[in-house]
């Protein structure tokens, strides 16, 4: 399966700061805070402590795909909790957040309000040993060394977090955006998963549901 060079991969992350800047300033946002600073952190941590992880979420999709994508979060998948270096997170200025049925969450170092600081969730589940253990590898440039959740793994994590019934509406719909560049990009992905077109057709049932939710 055809992956990005790393030269495509910086572009496409340089691509996705930029959308970033242009949100932050939209929403009347201060300068300071910089998800590309706080992956840089983020991974290099990571590496330092040996942590097995793969990057998933937005990050990803914009790694796999070549439409620029925005994302306020950083997705981290790692085969269990145990290998979270939370020490480690704390004494590099990053906030614990909390822990839900689904992630951990922090936030990146910096001096703004926490909700400011860029997001970084931490999932575990059935999927996520794999994810991990298949991450492909990036170094960009001499700063930043990336591991990426592989294209399949990336699509299976999009259509299990899509089909999750307690999902909120607009992530679903994201989901749902994020799994049509994926396939239309890689079109071979379709070999991948024999009952895509069947997945995507409860995706779209539920997103059906979601809108009719909000509208009583």
């Amino acid at each position: 399966m055809p992956r990005p060079s790393p030269a495509q991969v910086a572009e496409r992350l340089e691509s996705g700061y930029a959308l970033d800047d242009m949100w932050r300033t939209t929403v009347g946002l201060p300068e300071g805070d910089s998800k590309e600073r706080a992956l840089v952190e983020l991974v290099g941590l990571l590496e330092r402590h040996t942590v097995p992880y793969a990057i998933i979420g937005g990050i990803a999709v914009q790694v796999w795909t070549e439409e620029p994508r925005t994302t306020r979060d950083i997705d981290v998948a790692l085969a269990s909790y145990d290998d979270l270096p939370g020490a480690a997170l704390v004494i590099a200025g990053f906030t614990h957040d909390r822990k839900v049925e689904h992630s951990d969450n922090w936030r990146a170092p910096g001096t703004e309000p926490r909700k400011q600081r860029t997001a970084v969730q931490f999932a575990v589940d059935e999927l996520t040993p794999r994810t991990v253990q298949r991450a492909v590898a990036y170094q960009i440039g001499v700063g930043l060394a990336l591991r990426v959740a592989s294209l399949p793994d990336l699509l299976a994590l999009k259509l299990e977090a899509a089909l999750e019934p307690r999902r909120r509406g607009s992530k679903r719909a994201s989901d749902y955006s994020d799994i049509k560049r994926l396939v239309e990009e890689h079109p071979e992905l379709a070999g991948e998963v024999s009952d895509l077109p069947d997945l995507l057709g409860r995706v779209r049932t539920l997103i059906a549901e979601d809108d009719r939710k909000l509208g009583t």
